[in-house]
C-alpha cells in the first residue's frame, strides 16, 4: 500500500503557543499517526473523527509541554474510540525523560492546568527506524534545543518532522539551562542539511520551509 498511497499531512495549531501538531494519514486505508500533540485534545479528536481515521501511533520530537502535554490524554481518547492498546506512544531520546516527567510543572508556570506528564511506551535513538502505515521513517537525534530532541524523516515523500530544530529563517531556542546553541547548529548541519535541498521541513511553529531555502537564507546557518 505504501507504493500507491501518498500521505496527507495536516497542521493543527494547538496550545497558546500555536504549536504545529501534525496529523498524517493514508486516504486509502484511513490509518494515521500524530506528531507532537501538545494540547487541545478535543480539537485533534474532532479532526480525527471527521475523517474517520484510525490512529496507530503518537510521536514526540521532544519533551516540552507544547509538544507533548496532550499526548497521554489524546491516547486515552483515541483508545476509548478504537480499543485499549491500539495506540503506541513513541518518545524522543531518553535524555528528554526529565522534561516529559515535568510537563505539569512547566504548565503551571504559564497558568495551564490541562497539560499532563507524558509516559512513552518506548524512547527513540539516533539511527532508529519506525514503520508507520507501511512506510519507514528514520530517526535522527538533533540535540541543542533539548538534550533528547529527535526528528522524523519520511524519505519517500521527502518530509521532515523537525520539531523545534529548524524553522523558516531561524532555529530553535537554546536559552534554557539545558540548551546548547553550538550543539544545535552542529546537529542541524550534520543531521538535517544532508537530507537534501528539496526536503520539506515541517517545524514545530510557523510555516513550512525546505532545507534548500534554509541552507541559502537562514542567518543561523551561515
Amino acid at each position: 500500500m505504501s507504493n500507491v498511497c501518498r500521505f496527507e499531512v495536516e497542521r493543527i495549531p494547538v496550545t497558546p503557543f500555536h504549536q504545529n501538531c501534525s496529523l498524517v494519514w493514508c486516504p486509502q486505508t484511513k490509518h494515521a499517526f500524530i506528531v507532537d500533540p501538545g494540547g487541545d485534545v478535543e480539537t485533534i479528536m474532532e479532526r480525527v473523527e471527521a475523517s474517520d481515521l484510525t490512529v496507530d501511533a503518537i510521536l514526540l520530537t521532544h519533551g516540552h509541554l507544547d509538544h507533548a502535554g496532550g499526548a497521554g490524554q489524546l491516547r486515552s481518547a483515541l483508545e476509548a474510540r478504537q480499543g485499549k492498546g491500539s495506540v503506541k506512544l513513541i518518545g524522543p531520546s531518553r535524555e528528554d525523560e526529565f522534561l516529559l516527567n515535568s510537563i505539569e510543572t512547566q504548565a503551571a508556570h504559564f497558568g495551564l492546568n490541562d497539560l499532563k506528564n507524558a509516559r512513552p511506551d518506548e524512547y527513540t535513538a539516533d539511527g532508529d527506524t519506525l514503520t508507520l502505515l507501511g512506510r519507514t521513517y528514520s530517526v535522527s537525534h538533533v540535540p541543542g534545543h533539548t538534550p533528547g530532541h529527535v526528528v522524523f524523516f519520511d524519505r519517500q515523500d521527502g518530509v521532515l518532522f523537525a520539531g523545534d530544530t529548524l524553522f523558516r529563517g531561524t532555529v530553535g531556542r537554546t536559552d534554557f539551562p539545558y540548551g546548547n546553541g553550538k550543539q544545535l547548529i552542529d546537529s542541524i548541519v550534520e543531521k538535517i542539511l544532508p537530507l537534501g535541498d528539496d526536503v520539506v521541513v515541517l517545524p514545530g511553529h510557523g510555516a513550512p520551509t525546505t532545507i534548500g531555502i534554509e541552507r541559502e537564507s537562514n542567518p543561523f546557518l551561515r
